[in-house]
């Protein structure tokens, strides 16, 4: 597992009050949303809000966010991708 992925583990689990999980608990390709973590649209917004905050990216196509925020892999694949930070 890369830094980017634990990384995106620990703040997920920071910034959405995810308190009684742990890192090893969210695999890599598990879906974030419906039957993998339960992720709700509100979660979306903060995971927005996190993408900017910490790695500089804007998102400026909301249809974007269902292919970004599929799983880890997929967020840690478009951060590397487009980070600023």
């Amino acid at each position: 597992m890369s830094d980017l992925h634990t990384e995106l583990k620990k703040s997920i689990i920071e910034q959405l009050n995810l308190e009684d999980m742990e890192v090893s608990e969210i695999e890599n390709d598990e879906h974030l949303f419906g039957d993998g973590l339960g992720l709700d649209s509100i979660d979306a917004l903060e995971l927005i809000v996190l993408l900017e905050k910490d790695y500089g990216i804007k998102l400026t196509d909301p249809n974007q966010g269902k292919e970004i925020f599929n799983s880890i892999n997929t967020m840690a694949d478009f951060i590397e991708k487009n980070r600023t930070r």
